[in-house]
């Protein structure tokens, strides 16, 4: 794919992560998930290679860039066919949240270990009875004392059983109004009345889904992050944009991967007189394929850009349009080199009849395509809402 938009430092960057996926790749990742295992060797170096806390600032051991280059790191792992999705959660949307709000303690508690890859935190923002309506959070915070009480369940919270801790979005009740309002806590692991349930899941990755339930869960004062409670609205969206543009990168990293493996069987598969490449009804789709990526691409570019340029508004569209845009295309550049690939493509051996699974997640998490198109009609064009 071509980089000349890139600076050389982000091109470098790209060479150098591409090397180091290649040398995993998509045969270790199936093996991974075949043993039920965790991709910790990948996880380890891409940490010590500082990929992984690229983002975070470097007073507190990160890379002291932003989600340009968090996202130039997910999307080349993925593109070798080994994508780190608790990247996605850990690194951007947790260590962007706790640096941008986060008290002093809380950064230098958290901040170097999720850089370093030592520390690992997953995010609870689903309910069961809430879905993509966040205003129907149910889970609560209320004082007792300086401690806070948090009651609720999330579910499809990836990565829990390997997270030390899990930055969980509830609600308090403001004073004046008596609304409830956003906030974030840091739930450790092992704290009492925190417990969780593996969801079984078909599709097949090596971060499992958890199921959480909260009762009563006792928390100090200083596990809600940031110094009040007045910033819960404005950390979920600094979480949210991110998480936005990782998503995309997931998808854009495994349409390339995808992709690259069907031209690479279109050049030598041959059928009839000339390898199956030379045909216009497979080379066109593929053609399709990579335009719809690059073109994804493009908007991630832009949405990572605005966001560490520090404009979260423009980010917000851009990120959402970015995120459906790969979603869109990684699920399209699957399906085609399935299809190119005819029987092969559903074979254990060529590794790409599992994708068809996975491809989904970027449609449907961690918003659905149908509400970042409610979202762009309501604010990118003005139009009424329905709901």
């Amino acid at each position: 794919m071509s980089t000349v938009l890139e600076t050389e430092e982000h091109q470098a960057l790209r060479a150098a992560v591409a090397a180091l996926g290649k040398r995993y790749g998509r045969d270790y990742m199936t093996s991974v998930v075949r043993e039920g295992a965790h991709p910790r060797e990948l996880w380890t170096e891409a940490a010590k290679l500082g990929y992984l806390g690229v983002n975070l600032p470097e007073e507190y051991g990160g890379g002291g860039g932003g989600m340009a280059e968090l996202s130039i790191v997910l999307e080349e792992l993925g593109a070798a066919g080994s994508p780190l999705l608790m990247m996605v959660v850990s690194p951007a949307i947790c260590g962007t949240v706790i640096a941008r709000f986060g008290t002093e303690t809380q950064k230098r508690e958290w901040l170097p270990g999720l850089a370093d890859g030592s520390l690992t935190m997953a995010f609870g923002i689903t309910e069961p009875d809430a879905g993509s309506n966040s205003h129907r959070i149910t889970t609560t915070a209320r004082k007792d004392g300086e401690d806070w009480l948090l009651t609720g369940r999330k579910v499809f919270v990836s990565g829990v059983d390997i997270a030390d801790a899990t930055l969980v979005v509830g609600r308090t009740e403001d004073a004046r109004s008596g609304r409830l309002k956003p906030c974030l806590f840091i739930v450790p692991r092992d704290t009492p009345g925190f417990r969780r349930s593996q969801i079984d899941m078909e599709l097949q990755a090596p971060e499992k889904q958890f199921e959480l339930v909260l009762d009563d869960v006792r928390l100090p004062a200083g596990a809600l992050v940031g110094e009040g409670e007045d910033a819960g609205l404005l950390q979920l969206f600094a979480g949210l944009n991110p998480e936005r543009i990782m998503t995309a990168a997931f998808g854009i990293g495994m349409g390339r991967y995808a992709l690259a493996r069907a031209v690479e069987y279109a050049k030598t598969r041959q059928v009839w007189k000339e390898p199956i490449g030379s045909h216009q009804a497979i080379a066109h789709p593929l053609a399709q394929a990579h335009i719809e990526l690059e073109l994804a691409r493009l908007m991630m570019q832009k949405a990572a850009r605005l966001y560490d340029d520090g404009d979260d508004i423009g980010a917000g569209e851009a990120a959402n349009i970015a995120k459906y845009a790969a979603g869109e295309a990684c699920v399209k550049a699957v399906d085609q080199a399935v299809h190119t690939l005819g029987g092969n493509g559903l074979t254990r051996e060529y590794g790409l009849a599992s994708l068809i699974a996975a491809a989904r997640v970027a449609r449907i998490a961690p918003v659905s395509r149908e509400m970042i198109l409610n979202y762009v009609s309501h604010q990118s064009l003005g139009l009424p809402k329905s709901y």
